[in-house]
């Protein structure tokens, strides 16, 4: 009897043991454990050393951490008719553990699927160049609403980034027409406007000239200088007649001065 006896203490104490031993849980500082009591939500606990009575409670571990998720690439139409394929990533976490437990059933696997569906129908509200040349817009039209929505569930979405539009070989090939057409576009514009302050800058030094003659003598004398530097053997360079009446101290068409017409035989 003696032996029976203690050998049913021993198995109680072991029993008791091992009891105690799967009560006790340790949480890390990032994890908060969602404590179920009879199947009606008690409390969260964490992090640290928590207990958790076996077979009366039930936990469930959630992770706090900012989780990085890949949004596969989604067939999306443009307003204006194009086909893409557009993918990204999204960056959630978990701000109330018992909301994202109790509101929703799996929540990682549903905001994916909210992310894809979100993803498709704001893309598909904007052309081919406001996704290609708009892309923060889109990025935060879309974190917007997944945040929105993912709310009542206990999820902060914090970003989500458009990777990749992948494009169809017809549509590079015309987008890289477009984008030549409007360089030279461009160039001509530049061209045009260059000509027409050159023009304006001509006008305004001829008004000068007009006003100044002695202005006009010195720069066709800077132009003889330069050419009289080339080595051409034979230049033919016009002289107006006033220019030279002007060098020579008299004007075109009028009578020669007295002393000069005293020195007349």
């Amino acid at each position: 009897m003696i032996f029976d006896f203690n050998l049913g203490l021993g198995t109680v104490l072991i029993v008791l043991v091992a009891i105690v031993i799967s009560a006790i849980r340790i949480l890390r500082e990032y994890e908060r454990g969602v404590i179920f009591m009879l199947g009606r939500f008690w409390k969260v606990k964490g992090p640290g050393l928590i207990i958790v009575i076996p077979g009366v409670q039930q936990m469930v571990k959630v992770d706090l951490r900012v989780v990085t998720m890949d949004v596969p690439s989604q067939d999306v139409i443009s307003r204006d008719n194009v086909s893409v394929k557009v993918n990204a990533v999204l960056y959630f976490r978990v701000v109330d553990p018992e909301k994202a437990i109790i509101q929703v059933e799996h929540y990682f696997d549903a905001t994916s699927q909210l992310a894809q569906t979100t993803l498709r129908a704001v893309l598909g509200k904007h052309e081919l160049d406001e996704m290609l040349s708009e892309r923060e817009k889109l990025n935060l039209d879309v974190q917007q609403i997944l945040d929105a929505q993912t709310d009542a569930w206990g999820i902060k979405v914090t970003n989500v980034e458009i990777k990749h539009i992948d494009l169809n070989e017809t549509m590079v090939r015309a987008i890289a027409r477009q984008a030549e057409a409007e360089r030279e576009r461009r160039a001509k514009v530049i061209h045009a406007e260059g000509e027409k302050q050159a023009a304006e800058t001509l006008m305004q030094a001829a008004e000068m000239l007009a006003r100044e003659p002695a202005a006009i003598q010195l720069r066709y004398l800077q132009t003889l200088t330069q050419i009289a530097g080339d080595k051409s053997s034979t230049l033919v360079f016009p002289v107006p007649l006033d220019m030279m009446a002007g060098i020579f101290g008299q004007k075109s068409g009028a009578p020669l001065a007295p002393d000069a017409a005293r020195r007349e035989p």
